[in-house]
Order: C-alpha cells, then sequence, then structure tokens
C-alpha cells in the first residue's frame, strides 16, 4: 500500500480543527501533530489522539517526518509560518489570505522554489458547483467579450464576533475586511477574469469603530486588464445575519448572475445559443454557531494537496495566484489610505 501523506496542523480555532477533521477521514492521509499555544484542554481537540505542540517551532524539531503543514494561524502569521515550515523542508498548506503583504509573499514563493516545496493555497470556493460551472463558461468564452462585472459581499460580523482579546478585528493580524472576509470572492474574480487595474474607492466604517481597527464597508469600482469594467461592493454591517454574495456578469453574448448567501445559486441565466444545467447542489456554509463563513470544501483542498505530491494533478490555487489575491486587497487598501 502507497505510503499516507502526514499531516501536521497549526492553529487548533474552528478551520484548524476542520483542517485535522478532514485530514483524519482521508484514507491517503495521516494527522501526525497538532499545535496551538493555548492549552489543550481549552481547545476541543482530545478526539484526534496526535502530539500536541505548544509553537511551531517545537512542532517543526519534532515531527520533521511530516509531509505538510496546515497552517490555521490568525492572517498575520501566515507568512512567517509558511517560511518557517519551508526552511524545514515541509510543502505547506495555508488557510486564506496567503500573507498580508505582497512582498511577505514573494517571499514565501522565493523560498518554496529554493527549497523545490509546494504552497498550497486554500480557497475552497473554487469548488463549489456554480464557481466550476462559472470557469467553465468564461474559459470557454460563452458570454462573448466581458462588459460588466460586479460583486457585492454582505455579511454580518458584529460583537458576537469581535471578542476583545482576539486577533480578529485588529489591523496586524487579521489585516481587514477584505482579507479576513471576502478574500474568498476576489478569488473568484481575479481567477475568472484576471487582475485589475485603475482602482477607485469609497470607505466607511459604520458600525464596528469600537470593535475593530479597520473598515467595515466600501464600493470600488476599477478595469480589468483583460478588458471591461468591474465593481466591489461590500460590507460587514449587515444586521443579524448574512445576506449575499453574489457576481453579476454582463457580456456582449449573454448575461449571469450567481447568489444567495455564498454566491452559491445561479439566480440568472440567458446566454446565446445556451441552455442552463443542472448543476449539483452546493454544500452547506461552514456553520460556526452564532455566524457563518464560507462553503463547507476543504476535504476538497485535503483531496487536491494528497493528489498533487502524488503526481495527479496539480494545485488547484498556487501560492502565486494566492499571492495575487493579496495583491489586489493590498491595492484596494492602498487607495483607502490615499483617500483617508
Amino acid at each position: 500500500m502507497e505510503a499516507k501523506i502526514k499531516f501536521a496542523v497549526v492553529g487548533c480555532g474552528h478551520i484548524g480543527k476542520r483542517h485535522a477533521e478532514m485530514i483524519s477521514r482521508n484514507e491517503e492521509a495521516e494527522l501526525v501533530a497538532l499545535c496551538d499555544i493555548k492549552n489543550k484542554e481549552d481547545l476541543g481537540i482530545d478526539h484526534f489522539n496526535v502530539p500536541f505542540y505548544s509553537s511551531l517551532e517545537e512542532l517543526l524539531k519534532a515531527v520533521p517526518d511530516a509531509d505538510v503543514i496546515s497552517i490555521c494561524t490568525p492572517n498575520g502569521l501566515h507568512a512567517k509560518q509558511s517560511i518557517m515550515a519551508l526552511n524545514a523542508k515541509h510543502h505547506v498548506v495555508c488557510e486564506k489570505p496567503l500573507g498580508l503583504s505582497k512582498a511577505s509573499l514573494e517571499e514565501v514563493i522565493f523560498k518554496a522554489l529554493q527549497m523545490s516545496k509546494q504552497v498550497f493555497a486554500v480557497m475552497q470556493n473554487r469548488y463549489s458547483p456554480p464557481s466550476v460551472w462559472l470557469k467553465e463558461m468564461i474559459d470557454e468564452k460563452r458570454l462573448g467579450d466581458i462588459l460588466i462585472v460586479q460583486s457585492n459581499m454582505y455579511w454580518n460580523r458584529d460583537e458576537r464576533y469581535y471578542k476583545k482579546d482576539t486577533w480578529k478585528g485588529t489591523k496586524d493580524l487579521d489585516g481587514g475586511t477584505l482579507f479576513t472576509q471576502f478574500s474568498h470572492f476576489i478569488d473568484i474574480m481575479y481567477w475568472l477574469f484576471g487582475d485589475i487595474h485603475s482602482i477607485e474607492g469609497k470607505f466607511a466604517d459604520f458600525t464596528h469603530k469600537d470593535l475593530t481597527e479597520f473598515e467595515d464597508s466600501g464600493i470600488v469600482n476599477f478595469n480589468f486588464v483583460n478588458g471591461g469594467i468591474g465593481s466591489i461592493n461590500y460590507s460587514t454591517s449587515i444586521w443579524d445575519q448574512n445576506m449575499e454574495s453574489s457576481m453579476t456578469i454582463i457580456g456582449s453574448k449573454g448575461s449571469i448572475k450567481v447568489g444567495g448567501q455564498y454566491m452559491n445559486e445561479v439566480e440568472y441565466c440567458h446566454v446565446k445559443d445556451y441552455e442552463m444545467p443542472v448543476l449539483q447542489e452546493a454544500n452547506p456554509a461552514n456553520d460556526y454557531g452564532h455566524y457563518k463563513g464560507s462553503a463547507a470544501n476543504h476535504h476538497y483542498v485535503i483531496e487536491n494537496v494528497i493528489d498533487t505530491l502524488k503526481h495527479r494533478t496539480s494545485a488547484t490555487t498556487n501560492a502565486l495566484e494566492g499571492m495575487k489575491v493579496v495583491d489586489i486587497i493590498e491595492r484596494i487598501y492602498q487607495v483607502k489610505s490615499k483617500n483617508d
């Protein structure tokens, strides 16, 4: 029997536990260690029954035979910890965003090339049936020339989410609303339509002045390098629950809108000489009790890592794509800084 791919997970919050769970369920994977700065007893991870370490340094020394380090820590630690894992000759799976600056991710990519190791960016929304379908439609140029793309991302994040004494809401570890809440949808936009330029925007902090160190809402418009114009409208000030994540695409030969709370439903499709197929149902959102995140597609991420390392396929989201998403967000925030 072929050897299992050995994973160690760093950061045992909601997402880290999901990684550990998906690794444990995969027949070709083996969970070999967990790591967190909190006490093990407070994390609810006893059922995984693997060695536990209180720092990444300690884990890297103790578990040299791990194939992959899954980084599920606060955003501001991602790039630094990826480089540490690469230096220790491990592949890396890193939660979104890969980092908080393009410069830090250029270092990650350089190190990965130097060490001949893979860096996988977790962008699990690419696996949802509407996203897969959209990619086919755009790659096949069924909509003709792309004229307008509008993304609306309206979610709820309030005092139930931004608790005191956590990393969420801080500039250095969270980074901002586009990094933490909405990078998935910027990734889908980049994946489908490529890079942007001529960015303009308006930003506001409506309901989070006492909760976060950054904006909660923005209206951003831009041009696509490949042609067409686009906009992103986003807010975490929606009362009580998430409202929608949608993308409207206007092309010269047809128009599409994918909506729902998590871009999980095709709401409109009218395309020349085309009949809409019945898509597989999207997975439900990750449910964290009082708030919900993006689709529960992490098992696809782990499968892709294993398939790539066993030379069956290539990374669904590679480090360069992960860096481009961060680059786009960073340039949007540079516009915000000029406006402040």
